[in-house]
């Protein structure tokens, strides 16, 4: 097979146009050309206004070594393709059913390829199935009635489900796990055009039919899914996993538990500490969600004559502040909602969301700052946790229960920081309509973090200004707080063996510190599947 990379056509180009730069790049006649496969699509906006998407194409064609032959480009090359191959290489015999404790993309897709390959899995979700909780999730936002176990964060597919749904991601992947995920996910209802595009997303409204099939299909396969179902214990013999127990009263005896239970599951992460379970802090990030029209976003990112004729611009920016923190974007949502995301009471978090259209008028982006175990209270591997519970409570009480928002401006003004880019880019603020899902409240947040913190934020904010003009206007928005943006607890595990100091006991996942994102974390599932299946043979063969 040939793969051919940097073909570059313009915006408005057709397939015919595609398969002709093929055939010019390699050299043949159409006919030549058996078949092509698009690995990889995306936007070159350097030169704007004039935009390119770039290709790399996998091609089948006749003759292909006197192809190569004639080819002095380093552009073309021939490849080997290694699909991904899930083995079942162990021996070892189950006496009872693995148990995955959670349905986010770790558990859900390591209870998948389990299921798969005659393993059985019993699949424990604490919420709701898909279409249950998103009937109170959006009772939630309308009400503010919280459900404590099934909410944004708890419940069917986990934090993603209401998410952007962005589906790349940094993890170097030479086992052809990430391919494998995007594939699952198509095979269950997602766009085929993740396969390809750089920086692909599904989007709320489409990760819940995703998730929803591939349930079903775990159904299919003989693996059990039980929702409502709350991991209250965990029993250890020998140093050995036991059983858990559920909803205080039903035990389960296992050989094996995969722990995939999200990096909300604060009560859980407390049960396994006083278990004995080896874990540590681990650094992460806070910060606000800050909201922009996205006219503005896609005028600085494609230029005023291509803006209206692109998608909705996406941007990643970062800065290292004089204090030594970073500052950077997360989870920047083209196109979206800013949500709350709560899952205690008294205690407010939020988060970005996207439906796959990406239609709202407004871009939002957490603009996050550097912590480390160092900042926190004390040096219990849960500090994390209750730092975020302190930030948590003070964005409840400045909000009265709303998301606490202000202005770039206004947050600048009381605090006497220095904001001198107040007229870039004002004619798309004139009509900015914000995009939210629950209630909101003006409210000062000038000071909700320390004073090093909130100088960073504005350095930061300042500094990306000059990367996107109107990025530090006066009139953006300001939300808080984003505090869920990875977990603040490493469950440790073993490198060879991925099991914790406990035999049988798999961390895994987001919630155990070993992602971060919707396929890492399906990754780090599929991980931990294969992990299980060389030590021990399917139940059913």
């Amino acid at each position: 097979m040939i793969q051919i990379s940097q073909l570059k056509l313009e915006v408005n180009h057709n397939e015919k146009q595609l398969v002709s730069k093929i055939c010019k790049t390699l050299r043949i006649g159409e006919a030549a050309l058996k078949s092509y496969q698009i690995q990889k699509m995306s936007i070159d906006a350097r030169r704007k206004p004039q935009i390119f998407y770039i290709y790399v194409v996998d091609v089948e064609v006749n003759n292909e070594k006197q192809v190569l032959a004639k080819i002095k480009d380093n552009t073309v090359q021939k490849i080997v393709k290694k699909p991904y191959v899930f083995a079942c290489t162990g021996n070892g015999k189950l006496t009872r059913k693995p148990i995955v404790i959670g349905s986010g993309p770790a558990g859900l897709f390591c209870a998948y390829m389990l299921a798969e390959t005659g393993y059985c899995p019993i699949l424990l979700e604490q919420g709701e199935d898909v279409d249950k909780r998103s009937e109170s999730v959006e009772k939630f936002w309308r009400e503010g009635t919280l459900k404590k176990y099934s909410n944004v964060q708890f419940g069917e597919g986990g934090a993603g489900t209401f998410s952007d749904g962005k589906l790349n991601t940094l993890v170097k992947d030479k086992y052809g796990r990430n391919r494998k995920v995007l594939e699952v996910f198509v095979e269950n209802g997602a766009p085929e055009k993740i396969l390809y595009e750089a920086k692909p997303h599904i989007g709320t409204d489409v990760l819940k039919v995703v998730v929803k099939n591939m349930r079903n299909r775990i159904l299919e396969w003989d693996g059990c899914v039980l929702f409502e179902k709350k991991v209250t214990d965990i029993e250890f013999s020998d140093n050995r996993v036991k059983s858990v127990t559920i909803n205080e009263e039903e035990k389960l005896e296992t050989d094996c538990i995969v722990l995939a239970i999200g990096h909300s599951a604060r009560d859980t992460f407390d049960i396994l500490y006083h278990k004995g379970v080896a874990m540590e802090a681990k650094d992460f990030a806070v910060g606000f969600r800050v909201e922009h029209p996205q006219s503005l976003i896609n005028n600085e990112m494609y230029g005023s004559i291509m803006a209206d004729k692109m998608p909705p611009a996406p941007y990643k920016v970062t800065a290292k502040t004089t204090s030594g923190r970073g500052v950077y974007s997360f989870c920047m949502c083209p196109g979206g909602y800013i949500v709350n995301a709560s899952s205690e009471e008294k205690r407010l978090a939020i988060n970005g969301m996207s439906y796959s259209k990406r239609d709202s008028k407004s871009a939002n982006s957490a603009i996050i700052i550097s912590v480390t175990p160092d900042d926190f209270e004390s040096d219990n591997p849960l500090s994390g946790i209750a730092f975020q519970r302190i930030l948590e409570e003070k964005a409840y009480q400045l909000g009265d229960g709303s998301i606490p928002y202000t202005t770039y401006g206004e947050l600048c003004d009381v605090i006497g920081a220095k904001n001198t880019l107040k007229s870039q880019n004002s004619e798309f603020f004139k009509e900015f309509e914000r995009n939210t899902k629950g209630s909101i409240k003006k409210a000062d947040l000038s000071h909700f973090f320390k004073k090093d913190m909130m100088e960073s934020f504005v350095e930061g904010m300042n500094h990306f200004d000059k990367i996107i003009p109107g990025f530090a206007h006066p009139e953006t928005k300001i939300y808080a707080v984003e505090s869920r943006t990875s977990s603040p607890v490493r469950i440790v595990r073993d490198s060879e063996t991925l099991e914790s100091n406990f035999e049988g006991l798999y961390p895994c996942g987001e919630g155990a510190g070993y992602a971060g994102g919707i396929t890492s974390a399906g990754m780090d599932g599929i991980k931990v599947a294969e992990k299980i299946a060389s030590i021990y043979r399917p139940i059913k063969e």
